[in-house]
């Protein structure tokens, strides 16, 4: 009777009469339906909201839940793969906080990180370019180019020769990259006080800090140039990989947590393998979060998915993990400010390390 009187009156009808009858529900096996995001100024509650969203909105939303329940687990130790041109980007605070509040506790990265990171310690900054101007201009006038980041090429010169005098001051020296980056941090604390780094909050916070590739960075020119000078210099990255193993190996779980890829991504993804040719099990990271824009079928290792790793022993089908394909410079300020606004604490830890490392030609 309602539907005649509907067609009568010209209205479309009901549910019923446009649907059939109600909607029947069926077997949605287990599956959480998707929640439209609400617009926050509060980041925490904003990224929370967008792990139930989809994509990689939602692949960010759940970076910070797998972050959050490293920070929550007692017996993990996570190590901080840091590569591309974070610091001239500006995300120099950003890194002090996460090695400042604990959220990090290895540190392996790029030596050009660590360099640009030293720059701004010392008072020489980067500048807001462009990445449509002439790079012969550019050149001519003595200025770096990092896309739209400009940089003083003498002042950089200037860094350089301080690392070849600071490596002429501490010798003979042979250690690890840690071992180095440790007393020139110490250094930098001592004799510029009032300013900040990575570098010092990380050795103020007795989080170790690895550079594989040392001599791929100004932190390498400057060692040249000391040995050049005739300087019993020598960065030993065999103990760098002795040493990362090591914490490895004393963990009772690892977290690894990557921005880009490179030589930092699988620096600490091959002690894995290096733990199991010594008959160490490792049984791959427990937790594992990247940062990436690049894409797994060209096959490097930016793009490499953790899935993939599963088959090189790296991860295991247990592992938490998570990768999120975005620009690193807008995913770390989000996500950190996340963490930060949701309160997440950690302890500060300490390492088992072992009281020997082989070098060669000592050992």
């Amino acid at each position: 009777m309602a539907g005649k009187e509907e067609e009568r009156s010209g209205q479309p009808g009901g549910i019923e009469t446009i649907m059939g009858g109600p909607l029947k529900g069926g077997d949605r096996h287990g599956m959480r339906t998707t929640q439209p995001v609400v617009p926050s100024a509060d980041v925490a509650q904003l990224l929370a909201g967008m792990a139930r969203t989809g994509f990689q909105g939602r692949k960010l939303g759940e970076s910070v839940e797998v972050w959050k329940e490293m920070l929550r687990d007692p017996e993990v130790t996570i190590f901080f793969g840091l590569s591309g041109a974070m610091v001239p980007a500006g995300m120099q605070k950003v890194l002090i906080e996460l090695a400042r509040r604990h959220y990090i506790d290895v540190v392996v990265s790029t030596g050009a990180n660590i360099f640009h990171d030293v720059c701004e310690h010392l008072g020489v900054c980067h500048y807001l370019g462009h990445h449509h101007v002439s790079d012969a201009d550019l050149y001519e006038k003595g200025i770096d180019r990092i896309y739209d980041v400009f940089a003083f090429e003498e002042e950089f010169r200037w860094v350089d020769r301080g690392f070849a005098n600071f490596a002429e001051k501490i010798a003979p020296f042979r250690g690890s990259s840690r071992e180095f980056l440790q007393r020139f941090g110490e250094w930098l604390i001592r004799e510029a006080p009032g300013r900040d780094s990575f570098l010092a909050t990380c050795v103020r916070e007795k989080i170790p800090v690895f550079v594989p590739a040392l001599c791929d960075s100004s932190i390498g020119i400057g060692a040249l140039i000391a040995r050049r000078r005739g300087v019993e210099i020598d960065i030993d990255q065999i103990a760098d990989t002795d040493e990362v193993t090591s914490i490895v190996e004393e963990a009772k779980k690892t977290g690894v947590v990557y921005v880009g890829g490179g030589v930092p991504k699988n620096f600490i993804q091959q002690t894995q393998v290096i733990g199991s040719i010594h008959e160490k099990d490792l049984g791959g990271h427990d937790y594992a979060i990247q940062f990436t824009a690049d894409s797994p079928h060209w096959g490097g290792l930016s793009g490499c998915t953790f899935e993939e790793a599963i088959s090189w022993g790296k991860e295991s089908t247990a592992t938490r993990h998570v990768q999120v394909h975005v620009d690193a410079t807008i995913a770390l300020p989000i996500v950190t400010s996340a963490l930060i606004g949701s309160g997440a604490k950690r302890p500060g830890r300490n390492f088992a390390r072992r009281s020997r490392v082989f070098r060669q030609g000592v050992d």
